[in-house]
């Protein structure tokens, strides 16, 4: 966002019922550094509270960045060594004035994200990642989308009796039969511990979404029920969705 634009949008957000926003400016601007800094007095005369987050790093981990990602480096003018310390030069008032800083030099994409939502959103942490429990049937194929696949087919299967062919693992009486089997309920256990176990570190990766895919022959009984059952479980501690892809399907 341009610097000049900064008190104007302050003004529609204040009015608005959002409670956070962060934002990003270009430096390569001829009058960043005035926009900036009288746009920043804008917001304190308007009495909105601000934080300027300013992150750092050595020289040879800068240079090595623009390597990798053969981008140009705002300045590029002039060799990149002697650009990096004309920007540092550059923003050496506005680091002055930051209310945090993380030095990003031996940090990891997401463990700069971790350090960040730490920083403004500790509640957060555990419910960052959006994850999606879908039961499917196998045959009709595999989710496209699924980075874990859990196979239920060994458990006794509702379909073969009679009164409970017609029925969805949402009904009481397959949940009831799915449940009466010991082998069903040690299952749930065990993959219920692999998910509460693995997900933090999805989490920590900086895994923006995960989707757990539990299937069964036809995705309308054994899988829904599992599936719900997991849902339920981790739903309180997780940004949690539940879908069954199959379970309306003949």
């Amino acid at each position: 966002m341009p610097p000049t634009l900064i008190g104007k949008f302050a003004e529609l957000f204040v009015q608005s019922d959002n409670k956070k926003v962060a934002l990003v400016c270009d430096m390569r601007g001829a009058a960043f550094f005035e926009d900036l800094f009288e746009s920043l007095q804008d917001l304190e005369k308007q009495a909105v509270d601000y934080e300027i987050l300013f992150l750092v790093a050595d020289d040879e981990t800068l240079i090595n960045r623009y390597k990798e990602t053969r981008r140009r480096h705002p300045f590029f003018k002039v060799s990149l060594p002697e650009a990096i310390q004309i920007e540092r030069k550059g923003l050496s008032e506005l680091r002055g004035k930051a209310h945090k800083e993380i030095d990003t030099t031996y940090l990891k994409p997401w463990e700069l994200k971790a350090r960040i939502v730490e920083l403004y959103e500790p509640e957060q942490l555990d419910k960052s990642m959006q994850i999606s429990i879908v039961s499917f049937g196998f045959k009709y194929g595999l989710p496209r989308h699924a980075d874990l696949v859990f196979d239920v087919r060994f458990l006794p299967n509702p379909h073969y009796v009679e009164h409970l062919a017609d029925k969805t693992g949402d009904d009481d009486q397959v949940k009831a039969y799915i449940w009466r089997w010991p082998e069903s309920k040690q299952y749930y256990l065990k993959l219920l511990d692999l998910l509460e176990f693995s997900i933090p570190f999805y989490i920590k990766e900086g895994k923006a979404c995960l989707v757990v895919a539990i299937g069964c022959t036809g995705g309308k009984h054994r899988s829904v029920v599992i599936a719900n059952e997991i849902a339920k479980k981790l739903g309180s501690s997780f940004n949690l969705t539940v879908e069954h892809k199959d379970i309306h399907k003949t």
